[in-house]
């Protein structure tokens, strides 16, 4: 990974969002991508485009900055920055690069960012190194998905269905829930077009696990879903098929 590396900035205090900007902006081998008020404007960019750094408070209204990074991609650089030094063990316990303790002085940005900078080319290093000694693919079986900072494996075969929840989806099997931060029109791409079929703007359902279509709903291992009128007649198609 190249300069400049994307930063994000997610703080509900307009001052500090100016301070941070034109922190930022002293950088070179920084982009600024995006100056955010709350965590939820924070995750609607982060899923539109690329963000290697994230700087965020984490007192901020509706959602933390705590609750934020623990739906994030565990290979995003985060930096906590918060008037508040109680959180500091938390933030470390989270994986974060480094915390940022308000008033913060430019060197002691700059410090932080580095480090960040540093850990993701180290990073981007080693996955090239992975990618050259790497035996050919097979065909996919399952999804890695990133979740409260840690990497799940969802077989495909397990996977129920999938439930959008605004910035969030939410994978159900028949064990296990799992929310992570992703997009239905992503997860179109990565899952099997011949097993799994879009019913909604809010759920991909799995082919195999249908029981019965009643009208607008369609009953997935128990559970009864709503059909879109833009997806009934492929969805119809799809079922008699199988």
């Amino acid at each position: 990974m190249n300069a400049p590396y994307h930063i994000l900035i997610a703080d509900d205090e307009n001052p500090a969002r100016v301070l941070l900007t034109e922190y930022v902006n002293k950088l070179p081998q920084l982009k600024l991508v995006g100056c955010c008020a709350n965590a939820m404007e924070a995750m609607t960019l982060i899923n539109s485009q690329r963000v290697d750094i994230l700087l965020t408070d984490i007192q901020m209204p509706d959602m933390s900055g705590v609750e934020l990074v623990k739906v994030l991609p565990s290979d995003m650089a985060v930096i906590f920055t918060t008037a508040y030094s109680d959180y500091a063990v938390q933030g470390y316990d989270l994986g974060v690069v480094d915390y940022l303790l308000k008033p913060i002085s430019f060197p002691r940005f700059s410090q932080a960012v580095n480090k960040a900078m540093q850990l993701l080319a180290l990073k981007a290093k080693a996955d090239l190194a992975d990618a050259d000694t790497a035996p050919a693919e097979e065909p996919r079986d399952h999804l890695l998905v990133k979740a409260d900072r840690r990497l799940y494996k969802i077989n495909f075969d397990e996977i129920l269905y999938v439930e959008s929840q605004r910035e969030y989806v939410t994978f159900h099997t028949a064990t296990r829930k799992i929310m992570a931060l992703y997009s239905l029109k992503k997860l179109e791409e990565e899952l099997p077009a011949a097993d799994f079929i879009r019913i909604h703007k809010t759920y991909i359902i799995s082919k195999k696990h249908i029981d019965f279509l009643d009208g607008n709903t369609v009953s997935v291992a128990g559970n009864m879903l709503p059909v879109g009128n833009n997806y009934k007649d492929e969805v119809m198609r799809r079922f008699v098929e199988r």
